[in-house]
């Protein structure tokens, strides 16, 4: 195997990784795991477009005004571009939302990453269906 496409086999793996390392935070209701994935610049816009900034993402995730209880990852497509990424998530999510009952969504997350010295982290990611 050529060494170039392993090394960006092995980034795409680590981007995806990160994806799904953010849902297993969210599901869990772990706030250190998430802090481990998103960056402190990160910025969640739901798809009403409330913006929420990492730390009031993370509060919303562990006082249970966003839960989480499944995220089935349909299909996860990467770009790279230096020490940034582009990713895209489609995920069929179980969730219970801002007091709303529990529905199941074809959420899609547009997702910008950053590497930094100790690895990749979310800087911001849009939601929508799909």
């Amino acid at each position: 195997m050529d060494v170039r496409t392993d090394i960006k086999d092995q980034t795409e793996e680590q981007l995806k990784d990160c994806y799904r390392r953010m849902y297993e935070g969210m599901i869990k209701k772990d706030g250190e795991l998430l802090r481990k994935v998103l960056d402190p610049a990160f910025v969640l816009v739901h798809m009403t477009g409330l913006r929420q900034p990492r730390e009031e993402f993370i509060r919303s995730i562990c006082d249970g005004t966003l839960n989480y209880s499944l995220a089935d990852h349909q299909k996860i497509a990467v770009s790279r571009e230096g020490e940034q990424a582009k990713l895209t998530g489609q995920s069929v999510v179980r969730a219970a939302v801002f007091g709303g009952g529990w529905h199941t969504w074809r959420l899609q997350l547009k997702c910008r990453l950053v590497r930094k010295e100790d690895g990749w982290f979310i800087v911001g990611a849009e939601a929508s269906t799909y």
